[in-house]
């Protein structure tokens, strides 16, 4: 048997969060001993998808990243005789022999404190349901979108090579995860319409650039590039070419609307 890992593309993620209402459901006020004992009905999130807006009206996008915690090789090293020993790899903590260890909770984010038990709590991966001959987890289940994956490491040797994590020990792979945007709408203001088919250029501090057109609507987009400080270059057809830096090391930028004048000026 190969450890088993999550694999979460974001890409695929639209935010339906059926991921974290089947833990809630699969685990508060349901006892699976001797893997884990109900999970408090508030205040607890084994798997949460975590939202956030990106942008400034009206070139504004949400992004959703699916987290799922306690699988991670850090608490293993750090607590490992208060897990259950598995072959699987899964990182299932003990309720009864971790009874009265706050400091793993207080120690490692995605791992709460039951303060009514007394009791440290986290993802288990369903390990219960895998012993009873389930190929996954109620969370990658329950995601329509194939968002959620999980298996052997060895089955997504490839996909591996990609992904990132959020910590370094965690078992919990992720595709896409979101990087930053530069948006922005091109406009002949003189003559208030947009300009479509504008060539924008995006040049890196190192010097790599990127290319686009601007759309139907005068739009433009770059996504998913590394945060940073970008040379923003818009020309096209009879009008002056237009140069601004944007700094999108803290947020991604929306320019707003660029205006472009025409060479004849009429």
């Amino acid at each position: 048997m190969g450890k088993k890992v999550f694999l979460i593309d974001v890409a695929r993620c639209n935010g339906c969060h059926n991921c974290q209402i089947a833990c809630k459901d699969e685990h508060c006020g349901v006892d699976w001993p001797p893997y884990a004992k109900a999970q408090p009905d508030t205040g607890q999130f084994w798997c949460k998808v975590e939202q956030s807006v990106h942008g400034t009206v009206p070139k504004v996008n949400m992004t959703y990243v699916p987290k799922i915690g306690a699988q991670d090789e850090a608490v293993r090293a750090y607590a490992g005789d208060m897990l259950m020993p598995r072959e699987d790899g899964l990182i299932v903590i003990d309720p009864e022999k971790a009874t009265g260890r706050k400091d793993i909770a207080d120690k490692f984010e995605g791992v709460f404190w039951n303060e009514k038990l007394q009791i440290p709590q986290g993802c288990t991966g369903c390990a219960h349901l895998l012993d009873d001959g389930w190929t996954a987890p109620r969370c990658v289940d329950a995601c329509a979108t194939e968002a959620l994956l999980f298996g052997d490491e060895e089955e997504f040797a490839e996909e591996l090579k990609q992904a990132e994590r959020l910590t370094p020990t965690s078992n919990v792979f992720y595709l896409n995860l979101p990087k930053r945007w530069v948006a922005g709408q091109v406009i002949d203001e003189l003559h208030d319409e947009v300009v479509i088919g504008a060539t924008v250029t995006l040049r890196s501090a190192s010097g790599e650039e990127l290319t686009t057109a601007t759309d139907e609507f005068g739009d433009f987009w770059f996504r998913q590039i590394e945060g940073g400080v970008y040379h923003l270059k818009v020309e096209g057809g009879d009008y002056v070419a237009r140069e601004l830096d944007v700094d999108c090391t803290e947020d991604d930028v929306n320019t707003g609307r660029i205006s472009l004048y025409r060479l004849d000026f009429k």
